[in-house]
């Protein structure tokens, strides 16, 4: 099956999925300039899940994504594109680097971009050695949402997450002031604090944190 056709399948069953009265909604809430289907995300994820199933072509299914992604006209269809990249074929692939940074720039939005990080731990956790200084470059980009994919990509890492790392990519960004860095310092902390929490309060005790930052790490400790 070529990418195109199963691009077109995965968006005219969105398009059959639809739901108006939900749009206006989900559109208001994402703050979005796109509009929407009307298509709650686990029926976009199961429509992609269904139109490629036994699709194991990994450069089929890069494309059809992009496809989807770049000629998006509502929001579902980028759904639909970050379910695609989900799938096992192309799972922690070093050469899907610059999708997932495509995405990430262009979508600029928490939902993309907190998706997207995903792909970034498991890419992460099966190629450190390449992904450690990439994120610690990340961390400085004049990108705000690339810097918060940086910052959230050891979220569920839990014993394996690289303090070095963390440490890193949140100093690089503790004096911002963009709500979304903030909220992910704190995020990325709270993650870690389940599983050392004396770390986590000696890292925000040695240093000067936003309120929001500081609140969100220690909130269950």
């Amino acid at each position: 099956m070529p990418s195109a056709e199963l691009a077109t399948r995965i968006r005219l069953a969105l398009v059959d999925a639809a739901d108006p009265t939900l749009a206006p909604a989900q559109q208001s809430y994402m703050k979005s300039a796109m509009p929407f289907y009307g298509v709650r995300v686990p029926i976009v994820r199961r429509v992609v899940s269904t139109h490629a199933k036994g699709v194991a072509d990994p450069v089929l299914l890069r494309d059809a994504a992009l496809l989807l992604w770049r000629r998006a006209t509502h929001r579902e269809e980028r759904y639909a594109a970050t379910a695609l990249i989900a799938l096992r074929p192309l799972r922690a692939r070093l050469d899907m680097l610059p999708v997932h940074e495509e995405m990430i720039r262009t979508g600029a939005w928490w939902d993309h971009v907190d998706e997207i990080a995903h792909r970034l731990t498991e890419t992460l956790d099966s190629h450190p050695r390449e992904m450690t200084p990439l994120l610690r470059e990340w961390s400085r980009d004049e990108d705000m949402w690339i810097r918060r994919a940086s910052i959230i990509a050891q979220l569920g890492r839990r014993d394996a997450t690289d303090r070095d790392l963390l440490t890193a990519v949140i100093d690089a960004n503790a004096a911002d002031r963009e709500f979304f860095i903030r909220k992910a310092i704190g995020w990325a902390l709270r993650e870690v604090a389940r599983t050392d929490p004396e770390w986590v309060r000696a890292f925000v005790e040695a240093r000067d944190l936003s309120p929001l930052s500081r609140r969100e790490a220690l909130k269950h400790l």
